[in-house]
């Protein structure tokens, strides 16, 4: 299952990628904006996303807003989730294989659909890599969030 979410910014991206999501074969959940609203606010989007990510075993999101920083940055104060921000095939790779992230992040003014449909297909197919270093590292994370 993958969850979606979306502010205003990513809006037309969100609705754009969901067909994309659905030809790969994937369960779909679209967790807002239902709408173009120029008033909402991206942390409301992303606390949902990482909620339902927590809430649901081998799940992962995509979030988007203007430029992804605020989700990536709002979604990573919820304890167990790992956002990254991707814009190129580097960053999408290394979000699954070194940082074994459950939620990616777009910014739908700096993203054209293709790209975003490139790399999500990058991170839903790379596999975490399991080398000590990144386990080292995620448990570290772990250990931060705990504090």
């Amino acid at each position: 299952m993958i969850f979606i979410a979306a502010d205003h910014a990513g809006y037309p991206l969100k609705e754009e990628l969901k067909p994309f999501l659905e030809e790969m074969g994937l369960e779909v959940v679209d967790l807002g904006n239902e709408e173009l609203d120029p008033s909402d606010d991206y942390p409301d989007f992303a606390y949902r996303l990482a909620q339902n990510i927590l809430d649901s075993e081998d799940s992962k999101g995509i979030l988007i807003c203007g430029t992804g920083q605020g989700v990536c940055i709002a979604a990573n104060k919820v304890n167990g989730i790992r956002a990254a921000l991707v814009h190129d095939e580097f960053t999408a790779l290394s979000a699954a294989e070194h940082l074994d992230a459950n939620v990616i992040c777009f910014g739908g003014r700096v993203t054209d659909l293709e790209t975003a449909k490139k790399l999500v297909k990058i991170w839903l197919e790379a596999e975490f890599s399991g080398d000590e270093r990144h386990e080292r590292r995620i448990e570290k994370i772990e250990n931060i969030e705990r504090s």
